[in-house]
């Protein structure tokens, strides 16, 4: 069969699919995934599901008889090693196993995997990672008989996983060997909010630690975590948070552009003009109207997952729009639900907008005078004034958004672009 074939069963995968069939789109679909499992939501994983809020059919995106009745071949379980491509993009791609999928058109959505920690004992029982299905799998029954977890790693990931566990009971550290939580993610502010509520929680939060080695029993069992300064902290479960690096090897495999992850034009299309990559993969132009010549990321999202997805599903059908958008992210971590707005890069000033009776806090940032980005925690009446202020190409002056007692809806101003 040929038609289109999509290598990767993940969020922007699924999303492919269903923009296109929905376009009109009516050649054959191929949904190649390598894990063993349905397609599935993944930001559950480290909350809901962990906590046995959720069960796994629930995180499932569609039916069997959703794919049955759009065309679409659903395969699990078998990776892509090697593609072979003719000149009109067209080609063979070849799996580990030793099938062959011959393709007109090419997707990869194959997303990023955790960022490894090789320190010593790194391979000891009880020291695992939360990327997927069986990540979580994983972690969720090790979680049972352990009294004390440590979580390397102060990102969402391993924030989400540190709040879980604390509610699961157990005694939580979390080591950051940076200087502050979230770092790459949020400002100064937000960071700060974060460690003083997460301590206050009952988590032994430490920053700028290093960790040298996991020790473990005779059994090869976790036991502790030794810390650059001769501590070991115990532990029954380590759970590494520490990053995501894109899975680009296909894309180097096809000559493809890559750089921190594989580069793409703003119609999702990779550097032979052909291959279409979406989602956490791909390394494409800012999204965000009016930023800067040039700029280029990669984004970890959902939101961004869904919606260049949909740019890719246009091009695919020879509609060359541009991906183009007000990115937005969400971590819910305890009782702490943090919403961001926009893309704080190159900010030069922020506005924090605090109300300790009802728990709520906002960071709004700015570039040059303008809004370009918020962090909303417990407050989704700023992140939605945020959002919205943002697509309509508007501000909020920051003298007005000072005052946390007046809402923001409404304070948003239209005005030229000052970057």
């Amino acid at each position: 069969m040929t038609g289109l074939l999509i290598v990767g069963a993940s969020q922007a995968g699924v999303q492919l699919v269903a923009s296109l069939r929905a376009l009109g789109f009516h050649e054959p679909i191929t949904l190649l995934g390598e894990e063993n499992h349905r397609p599935y939501q993944r930001p559950a994983l480290s909350k809901e599901f962990l906590q046995d809020k959720v069960g796994k059919e629930s995180l499932i995106f569609r039916t069997q008889e959703y794919w049955d009745e759009h065309r679409v071949d659903l395969v699990k379980g078998e990776r892509i090693e090697r593609v072979e491509r003719q000149d009109d993009g067209s080609g063979t791609a070849h799996t580990a196993s030793g099938r062959a999928f011959r393709f007109d058109h090419l997707a990869l959505a194959v997303g990023a995997r955790a960022r490894r920690l090789e320190s010593p004992g790194h391979d000891l029982t009880g020291v695992l990672y939360l990327r997927n299905a069986d990540d979580a799998l994983a972690l969720k029954a090790h979680l049972p008989a352990a009294s004390d977890v440590v979580v390397v790693g102060g990102g969402f990931v391993g924030l989400e996983v540190a709040r879980s566990a604390h509610a699961l009971g157990k005694r939580v550290t979390v080591l950051e060997a940076g200087p502050r939580l979230v770092g790459r993610a949020v400002g100064e502010e937000t960071s700060e909010y974060f460690l003083r509520a997460h301590r206050a929680a009952g988590l032994d939060v430490r920053l700028g630690t290093q960790v040298t080695r996991f020790v473990g029993d005779g059994d090869g069992r976790l036991t502790g975590v030794v810390l650059a300064d001769g501590e070991t902290v115990p532990a029954q479960v380590a759970l590494v948070g520490i990053g995501a690096v894109p899975n680009t090897e296909l894309a180097e495999q096809m000559g493809l552009e890559v750089d921190n992850g594989i580069v793409v034009d703003r119609s999702a299309r990779a550097s032979d003009g052909s291959t279409l990559a979406i989602g956490d993969c791909a390394n494409l132009p800012n999204p965000v109207p009016g930023s800067p010549a040039g700029e280029r990321l990669r984004l970890e999202s959902v939101n961004n997952a869904v919606e260049h997805a949909k740019v890719a599903a246009y091009s695919l059908v020879g509609r060359r729009e541009e991906y183009a958008g007000i990115p937005w992210f969400w971590s819910n971590q305890g009782d702490l639900k943090l919403q961001i707005a926009g893309l704080s890069l190159g900010h030069d000033a922020t506005v924090v907008r605090r109300d300790d009776t009802r728990g709520k806090f906002s960071v709004l940032y700015y570039r040059a005078g303008r809004l370009v980005a918020a962090d909303c925690v417990n407050n989704p009446l700023d992140f939605m004034a945020v959002k919205n202020a943002l697509a309509q190409a508007a501000t909020i002056p920051a003298e007005l958004a000072a005052d946390a007692t007046v809402p923001l809806k409404g304070l948003a101003r239209r005005e030229p672009a000052a970057r």
